[in-house]
């Protein structure tokens, strides 16, 4: 039974480390450079692990990671209203080394303020 025990948590640990890479932690975002800007969507995703909207800013497309779509559900985001077409406020990080990537702290839509932290 011990074996058993040891190698699930053997295999757990080697399993965590080999995804922590892909995750999109705060520490991978300049947050000394804010952008807040108004755009609109041009292509969205609600689903898990993170919610994501394509925009544009400074004349270039940028993919902005927004929430889990748990979190989003909580404050008060839904799919609907992160649809294509939508005309929102954002306040963002870029990504401090993959070009055209933001994460975003807040969404202001239709004047409503939603904190996504």
């Amino acid at each position: 039974m011990a074996f058993i025990r040891n190698t699930s948590l053997a295999i757990l640990f080697i399993l965590s480390a080999a995804f922590a890479p892909f995750h999109h932690g705060w520490s991978n975002y300049n947050q000394d450079k804010v952008n807040d800007f108004k755009t609109v969507i041009e292509e969205s995703t609600y689903e898990n692990p993170h919610a994501l909207a394509k925009v544009k800013y400074k004349g270039a497309q940028w993919t902005i990671y927004l929430a889990p779509a748990s979190r989003m559900a909580a404050r008060g985001v839904s799919a609907d209203m992160i649809k294509k077409g939508t005309e929102l406020r954002i306040v963002a990080y870029p990504h401090k080394t993959v070009k055209n990537e933001m994460r975003a702290e807040r969404l202001f839509i239709n004047g409503e303020k939603y904190e996504l932290r």
